[in-house]
């Protein structure tokens, strides 16, 4: 789940909730590389080049969003305009108020890479322009964290992710041909765990179900109510109200960047029930996640007159909690929330699966062989960086709020290395304090990463 309400979660490029592209918006593939370059100048002072220019614009425009899109289109190229709508370019530019630049690390005329601080927390922003001058990359993330190296054997694999955390869950399995997760190494692959935003797997499998069906196309409109915006900046939930979107737009958005909003407006869109029908089929812990949540409901329960609203909730019965949510959740606002940067029922009040449910919501998405689908799972390789030369386009997704911290992956192998298809997945959570996502997030990339090195080893 994406937690707007930490700053880390605002504006960090965290692979938890792929944060593509609020925090890196489109462009050349210089940046990465660049940012690793030693500083050749240590003041903020701005160049009087095609780079420098349009930094100097857009550190004087940050204080004035909403940016005509006039404006815009005089200032960034046409590509990057088309990927990035003015609406989405605009949510993104307001969270950087306050935004100071402290010093250019990389200075060239097309391009400059410089750290920042928003609200007291250090940042790299990057900025690079095309040969008509206008900006085609747009980045702002905190500094890279090294991915420790993977483990070379399962042995070193489990004994580094008990570090983790308190409580973890592992699975490494290939799909079989019929579908199946057969498990190639595990940690407790059937103990259901909080899922975070993974969650949103059982989402777009609904949708995706409806698609196939005929009862829905990627291609239908969708209005974005007010009462179905969630928390999260953005996303949709920025668009205005009864602004309109697709659902190939929202499913894209869900996965990529986790919009809680996007993923709350295909819920109802497709119905509870029907999610709750590909929960059934896919998972062996569906009881646990009767009613379905929205991200907004789950706010709301854990947010408003916390605890006494959560615990009365969780002691009615499934038919009860659907009244309760109809009745009294529904008509309570967002801004009524206190936010909170503990564990808080995450044990109790979430969505949850085993590491063996997640193989299985990758294998029924699999299943339904739709490009589209393909193309919003494959957005964002969240960190894995696998070798493009024996790995197709990874699908990836995380979830996180205080205490949970999980990362989900597919890959399959070139047909030349094997054409087999491969889950892995790691559930982490600690029920008493808030995991170090700086250290936690690389470290479960790490492993991640040598869990598909090691299911083609053996």
């Amino acid at each position: 789940m994406r937690l707007p309400f930490r700053q880390a979660r605002v504006l960090a490029l965290a692979l938890v909730t792929a944060t593509v592209p609020l925090t890196t918006l489109a462009g050349g593939g210089q940046a990465a590389a660049a940012s690793a370059a030693p500083a050749v100048t240590a003041a903020p002072v701005i160049p009087d080049s095609p780079a420098g220019r349009q930094l100097s614009w857009y550190l004087d425009a940050v204080p004035r969003v909403p940016i005509a899109e006039s404006e815009l289109k005089e200032h960034f190229s046409t590509d990057f305009l088309t990927s990035i709508p003015a609406d989405d370019l605009n949510a993104f530019t307001g969270q950087l108020k306050g935004m100071t630049l402290e010093k250019l690390t990389t200075v060239k005329p097309d391009l400059l890479v410089g750290q920042v601080t928003i609200a007291g927390q250090g940042f790299v922003l990057t900025i690079s322009v095309d040969g008509d001058g206008k900006i085609d990359t747009l980045r702002v993330a905190p500094p890279e964290v090294p991915v420790p190296p993977a483990p070379g054997s399962w042995n070193e694999l489990d004994g580094r992710l008990r570090k983790v955390a308190p409580e973890v869950g592992f699975l490494a399995a290939e799909i079989g041909s019929r579908g199946q997760c057969k498990i190639i190494h595990a940690v407790a692959p059937d103990r259901p765990r909080p899922l975070g935003s993974i969650f949103k797997l059982y989402v777009l499998g609904a949708v995706a179900q409806k698609i196939h069906d005929g009862g829905l196309s990627w291609n239908t409109e969708l209005t974005v109510k007010p009462e179905w915006k969630s928390l999260g900046a953005g996303g949709l939930a920025d668009r205005p109200d009864n602004s309109t979107t697709t659902v190939h737009e929202a499913a894209k958005l869900m996965i990529s960047i986790s919009d809680n909003t996007a993923a709350d407006i295909l819920l109802h869109t497709v119905g509870r029930k029907a999610v709750e029908a590909k929960v059934r089929q896919w998972s062996g812990h569906a009881e646990r996640n009767i009613p379905f949540l929205t991200t907004r409901e789950l706010f709301l329960l854990k947010g408003v007159n916390y605890p006494e609203q959560a615990r009365s909730y969780l002691a009615l019965g499934p038919a009860k909690k659907r009244a309760y949510l109809d009745g009294t959740v529904a008509r309570q606002s967002l801004s009524d929330i206190e936010f909170w940067d503990r564990p808080r029922e995450i044990g109790t009040l979430e969505w949850f699966g085993s590491p063996r449910d997640v193989c299985r919501a990758y294998a029924g998405l699999a299943a339904l062989n739709s490009r589209r689908l393909h193309e919003a799972m494959s957005a964002n390789a969240g960190g894995l960086q696998l070798d493009p030369a024996k790995w197709k386009a990874p699908w990836f997704k995380g979830g996180s709020e205080p205490g949970v911290l999980d990362l989900s992956y597919l890959a399959g192998s070139t047909r030349k290395a094997g054409g087999k298809t491969y889950v892995v997945t790691a559930l982490t959570n600690d029920p008493r304090t808030a995991l170090n996502e700086a250290t936690t997030v690389p470290e479960l990339i790490s492993l991640s990463r040598g869990a598909f090195a090691l299911v083609k080893a053996g």
